[in-house]
């Protein structure tokens, strides 16, 4: 078995699908003066929150491709285990196939030295068993690869969901104090 390893990150890159970095908001106070650039703070939130919308369709996408991934990984290893049967058959095999759903049909498979393989998109090709082999260890490898490669940034993605509604749970807190302290400021005045 072989085993599979996250591909090296490019330098000052945190996810292998370039997933931007969110900025934690240490001083909201400072970053309101600075970087809102004078923004209402409900200008700040509402880009928080579209920020926050994009990493959610982010994950939802991710989450879809890595469930795909883990249903191609067991198809793979069948279809490995397949041409391990058909190098190891020496006769003609009594076997069924599906016709149409729930409807099989027996059959004698004589040996072979060819499989026919689905690429994709109606595509079939018919290979020689260790070029078949070859082909589906490649994609099964790229497959395990791909999922670690999704998990990584799935992660990497939770950690900036977290960081983008912490800011906005603090810029909110910082809007109710600053309400907060006009309105005992007010009410002193009077």
């Amino acid at each position: 078995m072989q085993v599979v390893e996250l591909p090296k990150l490019e330098k000052d890159q945190k996810s292998y699908a370039g997933i931007p970095e969110a900025v934690f908001v240490d001083d909201v106070e400072q970053y309101m003066e600075d970087s809102a650039n004078g923004e209402s703070v409900e200008k700040v939130l509402k880009n928080f929150d579209e920020q926050h919308s994009k990493y959610r369709f982010m994950e939802y996408n991710m989450i879809s491709r890595k469930r795909r991934l883990r249903q191609q990984i067991p198809d793979l290893t069948k279809s490995l285990d397949m041409i391990q049967i058909l190098r190891a058959q020496k006769e003609d095999q009594e076997t069924q196939f599906l016709l149409s759903e729930q409807v099989f049909v027996k059959t004698n498979m004589p040996p072979t030295e060819t499989v026919c393989l689905w690429l994709g998109a109606n595509v079939m090709l018919e290979y020689p068993l260790d070029e078949a082999e070859e082909l589906l260890r490649q994609n099964k490898h790229a497959a395990e690869t791909n999922l670690l490669c999704f998990e990584h940034d799935q992660d990497f993605l939770r950690d900036q969901i977290t960081t983008i509604e912490v800011n906005m749970a603090r810029v909110h807190n910082y809007d109710v104090k600053k309400r907060q302290a006009q309105k005992a400021s007010g009410e002193d005045k009077s």
